[in-house]
């Protein structure tokens, strides 16, 4: 009452008119059991105008909430509000909140800790730890080597099992290497520099640019009404869509989790089948067709997964550059990939089969959609055109001189100059400036490796092994490709197998006698292939089985039947038109 009664007065004497009535009042005694106490202390505006003693009415409305809550009292001031609860075990905890001026009553919390996972951590260094110190340095490995494998082995493992997120790791990793004299700083952030690893990061300023227009999902919804007459026509409608998005869209996971899985839900729920009981109904296979055809997608073209140009930057620190990357890449790809594309979704239909097999109202939804979604806007033309001319320069940057990541630079200006996108936008883009610095540290890494000599001495000793057992070059070619493919058991990240093993597997490989070219190039096409194996086997992956629609058992039962298909297709049908095309 006290308090309500200074406010009139105060409103009085600065001639604002009859103040509004602001209640303040206990709200009861603590019982003699509270003795916990709890503060939060709740800033209040003092501004004269009439819409401050509104905040300020809300304001001490939320306190007397508080302070019901606690079991306290309320104590109002002109300026703050305290509430206090006591309860049994004295004074335990204190906790403050603010209440920001503009009168939203949005609590602003203190900050928190995020400190590193402690056992992952542990367990990275000690792997880093136990090579440096313990295992034997083999002959003709200087220390400076044998040190910055300890490290690389380090940051590999964290980028698996995660102590810290990933950009963080590699700069840990990049870190240890400089402040222990292993590298320069120099080397340490040599590969910044590279125009594949900006391929990377300017294709996901592109895809922001379909998902900001709408125009990845007008696209997909388009084929859904073209094809989606059947579950296997919905599938391959899909199929279909993403093989046009992926060139410029380089993150399997931003496809699949941004795109395709909304829709797939979508359409399982407008049948019926949501995840439990019906997921068979439609949502387990579109979610699985979907994950084992996105390997294929992310291998027809160099920009179609980030760890492709991974891949061929691995090969030429080796070396064994390849020349005009993306028309190389794509013309060795484009057969396998269409065949892997047409007997992936029959494969999965066949081995967890949908109860519906016509779905004929998902044509009618979706042309409703398109009709809700009206004529291609200006702001998806200006994204059609500019992709349009940045996919006509990666085909034709070699004759015209025009580098892979100039070309999207150039398609990600226009944009800017357009109105697509704004340079917020890409300062947003976490992925791509979290791609450039692990990228870029781990291509680093590897090509120190390379450059002191680790990784020569090491496939050498393979190969005189191999040699020994008198195998020809495709046996090795065949037998490395196997093991590639069953470690990934013992990976959570496409990209992390191969940053740990690609340099050795491709010098062995090499080593063997096959021509460069080819192991270059299969060893990253193999990578995207196992992507659907197991549930952690990529983030793709993470992201389907996260939606609920199958277990853990379908996710290994279908994961290795469609992994080794995976491989006959390409080992076959790409073996045969590989040949044709001269890369052996």
């Amino acid at each position: 009452e006290r308090e309500r009664e200074r406010e009139r007065e105060r409103m009085k004497g600065l001639g604002k008119g009859q103040a509004r009535r602001c209640g303040g009042a206990s709200v009861g005694a603590p019982s003699a059991e509270n003795r916990k106490v709890l503060r939060s202390t709740l800033s209040v505006s003092s501004s004269s105008s009439s819409s401050s003693l509104r905040r300020r009415e809300r304001r001490l409305q939320l306190g007397r909430e508080a302070g019901r809550n606690a079991g306290g009292r309320v104590s109002v001031g002109s300026s703050r509000i305290v509430v206090e609860s006591r309860r049994q075990g004295g004074l335990k905890v204190r906790a403050a909140a603010e209440v920001s001026a503009d009168g939203n009553g949005s609590a602003i919390s203190e900050p928190e800790l995020t400190p590193v996972k402690v056992v992952p951590f542990v367990v990275s260094v000690a792997l880093g730890v136990i090579i440096n110190f313990l295992v034997p340095r083999p002959d003709g490995i200087t220390k400076e080597a044998w040190q910055l494998l300890s490290i690389f082995v380090s940051t590999v493992a964290g980028l698996v099992i995660g102590p810290l997120p990933v950009g963080a790791w590699a700069f840990a990793g990049v870190t240890t290497a400089i402040a222990t004299k292993t590298l320069t700083f120099k080397a340490a952030f040599s590969s910044f520099s590279l125009d594949v690893i900006w391929l990377v990061v300017n294709a996901f300023f592109l895809a922001k640019g379909f998902v900001k227009s709408g125009l990845g999902d007008r696209v997909a919804t388009y084929f859904v009404k073209l094809f989606g007459k059947s579950s296997l026509g919905l599938s391959y409608g899909l199929t279909v869509s993403e093989g046009i998005l992926s060139p410029s869209m380089p993150s399997s996971t931003a496809r699949c989790g941004g795109i395709y899985l909304p829709i797939i839900v979508s359409l399982a729920k407008q049948a019926g089948s949501l995840p439990g009981k019906t997921a068979n109904k439609l949502g387990a296979f579109l979610a699985q067709a979907q994950l084992q055809t996105t390997a294929h997608l992310s291998s027809i073209s160099l920009t179609g997964a980030a760890q492709n140009t991974l891949g061929l930057v691995l090969a030429a620190n080796l070396g064994y550059a390849v020349s005009n990357p993306w028309i190389t890449w794509f013309k060795a790809g484009i057969v396998p990939g269409l065949a892997g594309l047409f007997l992936t979704p029959l494969i999965v239909y066949k081995i967890m089969p949908p109860e519906i097999k016509e779905t004929p109202d998902a044509p009618k939804a979706a042309a409703q959609k398109l009709k809700e979604l009206g004529p291609m806007k200006k702001i998806e033309w200006m994204v059609a055109g500019t992709m349009m001319l940045t996919m006509v320069l990666w085909i034709f940057g070699d004759k015209l001189g025009i580098a892979g990541a100039t070309a999207a630079m150039v398609g990600i200006t226009l944009q800017m100059i357009g109105g697509v996108l704004t340079w917020d936008d890409l300062l947003k883009e976490k992925g791509a400036w979290d791609t450039l610095i692990w990228f870029a540290v781990l291509v680093a890494m590897s090509a120190q490796l390379k450059e002191f000599g680790l990784i020569g001495a090491l496939s050498a000793k393979v190969n005189a092994g191999l040699t020994a057992m008198n195998l020809g070059w495709p046996a090795v070619f065949i037998t490395l490709h196997v093991a590639y493919f069953l470690l990934h058991y013992l990976f959570a990240s496409q990209t992390a197998q191969l940053a740990a093993l690609g340099s050795a597997f491709l010098a062995t490989m090499i080593g063997a006698g096959p021509p460069p070219l080819l192991a270059a190039l299969t060893i990253p096409f193999h990578t995207n292939l196992f992507g659907g194996m197991t549930h952690y086997a990529s983030g793709q992956s993470a992201v389907f089985y996260g939606s609920g629609y199958y277990d853990m058992p379908t996710t290994f039962k279908v994961g290795g039947i469609v992994g080794i298909t995976n491989l006959l297709i390409w080992g076959i049908v790409g073996g045969v038109w590989w040949k044709i095309i001269g890369l052996y």
